[in-house]
């Protein structure tokens, strides 16, 4: 198993007698095959060629990675299929993350739900294919773990909205950050929403927001989304990001930081990632958005959407860089706003350790160990 993160944030709030688990997740894991490095988007009739291509575990596995590999312990309830991607996906989680998979299925005869993207001018396009896992391997658990958080997927076509969890989880005192995925029916029905009364924060991106609220701009989208749910975020793309605290009154506003994006998918994933932890240790609205926004950030600069997530030292190092900018440019006005925007990082990041190995998206998955000859020596 890889090297452990070098920090937790969680480390002076941990007490005997918290749950085992830091942040519980289900929902379907795919095998993603990214294409990079596209000049345009493909045309009918015609061969395009990609310049990059990666595979990593994508769907829920991009936001179960993400948590992992900032300190918080996560446990994944998903169904794996009995293939060489699933068996793929099952060790990189597993053995890779370091993520709890025993709520998780593998089910015999079931291939793996499989996602190609391909990635152009900063935005993707995706072809999924799968089948529904096979009850009951396919159910949720009626009874999650104790956990401090959850994650769940609100919308009409929500798996997480089977049964009566998220209700039962919170009432537990789990706290319940939700997001939400695009509604292809274009009901855009509020009362898909009717969850978020069991929630602590919800996390959709601008158009999302607006379409459910029939606000006119995200702002007004995230004030509206406050009075259901105690904190509202709403993602804005290019523009960053804004937040609501309905419960104290408090708001936020970061700018999202430029970077070159080699890979978008999976950003959303990690940016509910980044919040949540910030949530958790009790960081102020502020904070946590520029966080969010930064892990964000970092991850589309890399293959993949859940080997793209980065860990601390990742962050270290990027904090590190963004000083020694603003040193050599004479301390110019956007510098020395991000300076103050991160300096929340500086007593908590640390320094001096050997940076952790994350694993990155592979060229191909789909090969097996070749088997050793009948006469081969043991070992």
């Amino acid at each position: 198993m890889d090297e452990q993160p070098v920090l937790d944030p969680l480390a002076g709030l941990r007490a005997a007698g918290d749950p085992d688990t830091d942040v519980y997740l289900t929902g379907t894991v795919f095998l993603d095959i990214i294409f990079t490095g596209l000049d345009r988007a493909p045309v009918r009739g015609t061969e395009t060629w990609a310049r990059g291509m990666g595979s990593s575990p994508g769907g829920i596995a991009n936001m179960a990675t993400a948590l992992a590999r900032l300190g918080l312990r996560t446990t994944l309830a998903a169904a794996f299929g009995d293939d060489v991607y699933g068996d793929y996906c099952w060790d990189s989680l597993r053995d890779g993350e370091g993520i709890d998979l025993t709520p998780s299925r593998r089910i015999p005869g079931w291939h793996s739900p499989v996602t190609v993207s391909m990635a152009y001018e900063g935005e993707r396009t995706m072809v999924s294919h799968g089948h529904r896992a096979p009850p009951p391997e396919g159910a949720v658990p009626a009874c999650p773990p104790p956990a401090r958080a959850a994650v769940a997927a609100l919308g009409h076509r929500s798996e997480s909205q089977e049964g009566d969890w998220i209700a039962d989880a919170a009432a537990s005192g789990t706290r319940i950050f939700a997001d939400v995925g695009w509604d292809d029916s274009g009901r855009w029905d509020p009362a898909d929403l009717d969850a978020l009364r069991h929630c602590a924060a919800f996390l959709p991106n601008a158009e999302e927001a607006m379409r459910y609220t029939r606000a006119d701009s995200p702002r007004e989208a995230a004030r509206r989304l406050a009075e259901l749910v105690p904190v509202a975020v709403v993602t804005l793309g290019a523009e960053g990001a804004c937040a609501v605290d309905s419960s104290t009154g408090e708001t936020a506003e970061v700018p999202a930081l430029l970077v070159e994006t080699l890979d978008p998918t999976g950003a959303g994933d990690v940016f509910v990632a980044g919040f949540l932890t910030g949530s958790l240790a009790g960081w102020r609205l502020a904070d946590r958005l520029a966080f969010a926004s930064l892990c964000a950030a970092l991850s589309v600069q890399e293959f993949g959407g859940s080997l793209s997530a980065p860990g601390w030292t990742e962050i270290a190092g990027w904090w590190e860089q963004a000083k020694a900018y603003a040193g050599r440019s004479g301390g110019r006005p956007a510098e020395r706003e991000a300076l103050v925007r991160y300096g929340f990082l500086e007593d908590l990041l640390p320094t001096g350790t050997r940076p952790w190995p994350l694993r990155r998206a592979v060229p191909t998955v789909g090969f097996r160990p070749a088997p050793r000859p009948p006469d081969a020596p043991g070992e």
